[in-house]
């Protein structure tokens, strides 16, 4: 079933790798206008829903991507076809990307709003997005770590293909729900249909608790999954016919 790379997914690997060559070892310094930053960022721009997938931050977070898009989107697109493995995938990367900026800009307007409350004026809230600087005297109505992901939020761009790989690790399960899968900090394998809602719920869990270790879009790893999911049902669900 994998023995052999399809060619949608190979070429969208050589198109990762090239953009994680310009922007990562060679320095051009695009990545920035590529990433997906906050929708109120001066840095935003529509383009970035599609763009931030095709940007990594490190050899490993392109690595892990691309061998996910490889050994689950092989197989995919053997069933469904090059034109429907790619609207699947950038449908996935798409909706991963909105849900994310959702999620983000509904936690961002909460302390906001808690901001102004407290007596700060629009151009300080705007100062502290831009400076990272604050009078100490705002930690009485909102905590620091508050403060800290407020400017985060704002700051720090998505980059990744984690959430269309996310899209096509659930479409993986629902087609092969009894392959065998192992992490690597726990080598057992485990039934597709079982391995691929616990990375989820996993992702869920340190997305709602803040218990995330490293700097991880855990909400554009659901949204990937959610998209990928309703779109996989409808048409394991109605059987499309292959799109050539």
């Amino acid at each position: 079933m994998m023995n052999r790379i399809s060619d949608a997914v190979k070429h969208l690997i050589i198109i990762n790798i090239i953009f994680f060559v310009a922007t990562y070892a060679l320095k051009l310094g695009f990545s920035d206008s590529l990433a997906l930053y906050f929708p109120k960022n001066g840095n935003f721009g529509f383009w970035q829903f599609i763009s931030h997938m095709f940007v990594h931050g490190s050899p490993m977070h392109l690595i892990f991507n691309m061998y996910g898009l490889w050994a689950f989107g092989t197989p995919l697109e053997q069933i469904w076809g090059r034109n429907k493995f790619l609207f699947f995938y950038f449908s996935a990367g798409l909706g991963a990307g909105i849900i994310y900026s959702l999620v983000n800009y509904y936690q961002f307007n909460g302390t906001y709003e808690q901001l102004i409350s407290s007596g700060l004026s629009i151009t300080d809230i705007q100062q502290l997005l831009d400076t990272g600087s604050y009078n100490s005297g705002i930690l009485e109505s909102v905590s620091e770590s508050k403060l800290s992901e407020f400017y985060a939020t704002y700051n720090t761009p998505a980059v990744g293909a984690s959430g269309a790989v996310y899209g096509v690790l659930v479409a993986f399960a629902m087609y092969y729900p009894n392959s065998k899968l192992a992490l690597i900090f726990f080598p057992v394998p485990i039934a597709a249909k079982y391995f691929i809602p616990i990375i989820i719920l996993g992702d869920l869990f340190f997305g709602v608790t803040k218990y995330s270790v490293g700097n991880i879009a855990h909400f554009a790893h659901i949204g990937g999954a959610l998209i990928g999911f309703i779109i996989a049902w409808q048409w394991k669900k109605n059987q499309f016919k292959r799109w050539n």
